[in-house]
């Protein structure tokens, strides 16, 4: 039995991403143990996992800060018996601890960003729009690297979605970056014409640092329900998984959603599928944005626009947008 450490700290929706990976190959390998070494906020992504995945919280504010944590770290890890490092994020940190492993002869594999292709994707002038792979087939190269078979089986975090007369649709109206948001104004729209030409529900998602933001969008009616900062992590998968269809940024509740085989309508700005962080699942035609020469000009999202403008953004109309959902749930 062979016991495998793997690496993902950071973003949530990277994190995510790993699901279908993890889950996937370590059903396939029963007799082989698998330690996610990730940050300890994100260890409730990690729900109805195979037996033989242990989540190994790390505290990078905390016991493993600094060199003196980075040691601390090393010797926790080293009473694990790891035979191999499959390193799914080629960071600092990381790249520390495969080192370590390295000079213990265990066999290390580490992902292929694709630095230069994302370059070329986003630069501004003689861009190269080609799909790049995507995040999800670069953790499986990894594995691949290690000797498994990385064939994806995974469907949901949930076995089966309960049944329900009401329609459900969950809106994630913002992101992390001004690059990846909609206009709040255009959202309200949005809302508005899905409470006229729906008796769709409609949930508003976000973290607790973003409930004022919800709440200001200015649309109060008894079908809708924000439940931004209200729910435990678990009891917000549980409702995305009874969705019949999530609108998304280009964020983390896009991947969580694909986590639990919901459909997605995505809106990209900046940013774009063909980076390689769309979601696990979702079908490509629900990704919505604007033709225009000037994007993508980032892979995160997080370089200003150098119009001022965000026209990417603007000229998406909200019918445009309603209508892919209206599709999805009639």
């Amino acid at each position: 039995m062979a016991c495998t450490l793997v690496i993902r700290f950071s973003a949530m929706g990277d994190v995510a991403m790993t699901v279908p990976v993890l889950y996937s190959v370590a059903s396939r390998y029963p007799n082989d143990k698998f330690i996610l070494l990730t940050k300890n906020s994100f260890q409730s992504i990690f729900i109805h996992k195979p037996d033989n995945v242990e989540i190994f919280a790390t505290h990078t504010g905390g016991i493993h800060k600094g060199i003196k944590g980075m040691w601390k770290l090393m010797n926790e890890l080293n009473k694990k018996k790891i035979d191999y490092v499959a390193d799914l994020h080629q960071v600092l940190r990381s790249i520390e601890i495969d080192g370590y492993f390295k000079l213990k002869g265990k066999k290390v594999a580490v992902i292929n960003k694709g630095r230069a292709d994302k370059k070329a994707l986003t630069r501004k002038n003689n861009k190269k729009i080609i799909p790049l792979q995507s995040s999800i087939d670069r953790y499986r190269k990894v594995f691949e690297n290690l000797g498994y078979d990385s064939s994806l089986n995974f469907t949901s975090l949930f076995f089966d979605k309960d049944k329900k007369n009401d329609i459900f649709v969950g809106i994630a109206p913002l992101a992390k970056h001004t690059g990846k948001i909609y206009p709040l104004e255009k959202m309200a729209k949005v809302i508005r014409l899905l409470i006229e030409k729906s008796t769709a529900k409609i949930f508003l998602f976000g973290g607790r640092n973003e409930l004022d933001c919800l709440e200001n969008l200015g649309i109060r009616h008894e079908r809708i329900e924000v439940v931004a900062g209200q729910l435990s992590f678990y009891e917000e998968l549980m409702l995305m998984n009874d969705l019949d269809v999530m609108l998304s940024m280009d964020s983390a509740n896009m991947h969580l959603a694909s986590l639990v085989n919901t459909p997605v309508v995505s809106i990209w700005g900046a940013t774009h599928p063909y980076a390689g962080f769309y979601g696990y699942g979702q079908n490509p035609d629900n990704a919505i944005q604007t033709d225009m020469p000037c994007r993508p000009c980032s892979v995160f999202g997080n370089k200003p626009c150098r119009y001022g403008s965000y026209e990417c953004l603007k000229k998406i109309e909200p019918e445009m947008i309603v209508e892919k959902i209206m599709n999805i749930i009639n």
